[in-house]
């Protein structure tokens, strides 16, 4: 197989985006991939041993940093331009990987790789990649700001399905839900787009200002867990899977949420993606702990401004009227970087995948 290792500005981790076709090359039947259309048990067992191979080779090749990855392949479906599939890799075995959620970060990164492997045409400023996420169903429009070699600047747009409602993100249709840890009980608004997330106020947390969301250590990453974890039993998801994700959320300033969020395995170096439009799509549903919060700040949408440890970001919520009340079109965020860091590169797992000819003739076509 020929994988790229790119990264999006304020990811957690670079990203190895592989070609689903070739993927799908190395599995013993040739099945097909965890997604929307979940396979049986062993399919997912043979996907599961081949990237497992590939996390060998990761491994060995001083390359154990990269957790997530991307299989991304030109779309059959006429109306996108291309199919993608996240996994998320689990730091605690090789062999451990979940494959239920999707990253936006590693979204930016699929794109800057297929312009380099020619899937799409050489990007213009103004030009617009329909995407296909087959672990959840969204559906994502990005739009080039600029065009860089190896690189460029994009803005997403989460587009939603004709007349949602700005509650239907509302993951138990209630704003907020009582979450229980044997520390106690915490308000909490559980969010789902582009990812399922957990919002609490930081002040449950007994944090006061920016700087010390900032700087919450230990303690409070592990409660943060726990209420992740009360979460996950509340919706009837598994414990072992990292979704929903979990972020605290505090008013600070004027006009600006102030957001921290844990990734796999540490805190987030910013907030992601999806947290991002996730966090700017609870601020319109009425009640929840985001929207509450905001309009302590004095913000309206439809921008949402967010201060993470990394830095500022900021999403726009569409909210339309409709004669069944407002709804929510699209959540975009603007001018988000990605370049690829290495590729196109050999990948030979230990013990399996293509034998040596083979992947060096893959390699010379991917570089000529």
């Amino acid at each position: 197989m020929i994988g790229y290792i790119a990264q999006a500005d304020g990811a957690p981790c670079p990203t190895l985006v592989l070609d689903a076709a070739e993927l799908r090359g190395a599995l013993p039947s040739g099945a097909h991939l965890p997604g929307t259309d979940l396979p049986g048990a062993g399919a997912e067992a043979e996907l599961r041993a081949a990237l497992t191979g590939v996390r060998e080779w990761l491994v060995a090749t001083g390359r154990a940093d990269v957790l997530k990855i991307a299989v991304v392949a030109p779309s059959p479906h006429p109306l996108f331009d291309l199919d993608y599939r996240f996994v998320q890799c689990l730091p605690d075995r090789l062999d451990a990987f979940d494959f239920q959620g999707s990253c936006g970060h590693s979204i930016l990164a699929s794109l800057v790789v297929a312009h380099a492997r020619r899937w799409l045409p050489p990007p213009a400023p103004g030009d617009r990649v329909r995407l296909r996420i087959l672990n959840n169903g969204d559906q994502i429009v990005c739009e080039v700001d600029e065009s860089r070699r190896q690189g460029g600047s994009f803005t997403m747009y989460f587009v939603q399905p004709p007349g949602r409602s700005t509650s239907r993100v509302l993951m138990t249709g209630r704003p907020v839900d009582r979450l229980t840890t044997p520390s106690g009980g915490y308000e909490a608004s559980l969010v789902s787009l582009g990812n399922p997330y957990v919002f609490v106020d930081a002040k449950e947390l007994g944090i006061g200002s920016q700087r010390e969301l900032f700087e919450a250590g230990d303690e409070v990453f592990d409660e943060l867990l726990r209420i992740r974890r009360s979460a996950s039993a509340l919706l009837g998801l598994p414990d072992t899977s990292v979704f929903p994700k979990v972020a605290m959320v505090g008013a600070y300033g004027p006009g600006l949420l102030s957001a921290r969020a844990i990734s796999v395995p540490r805190w987030h170096p910013t907030l992601a993606l999806t947290g991002i439009t996730c966090l700017a799509a609870a601020v319109t549903a009425a009640g929840t702990v985001p929207a509450r919060l905001y309009e302590e700040t004095g913000g309206r949408p439809p921008q949402v401004g967010i201060a993470t440890p990394g830095g500022g970001a900021s999403a726009t919520a569409r909210v339309e009227d409709s004669p069944r009340g407002p709804v929510l079109p699209w959540v975009s965020v603007s001018r988000k970087q990605a370049r690829i860091r290495s590729g196109p590169l050999a990948i030979a797992p230990p013990g399996g995948g293509d034998d040596a000819a083979t992947t060096t003739r893959r390699l010379n076509g991917a570089l000529h």
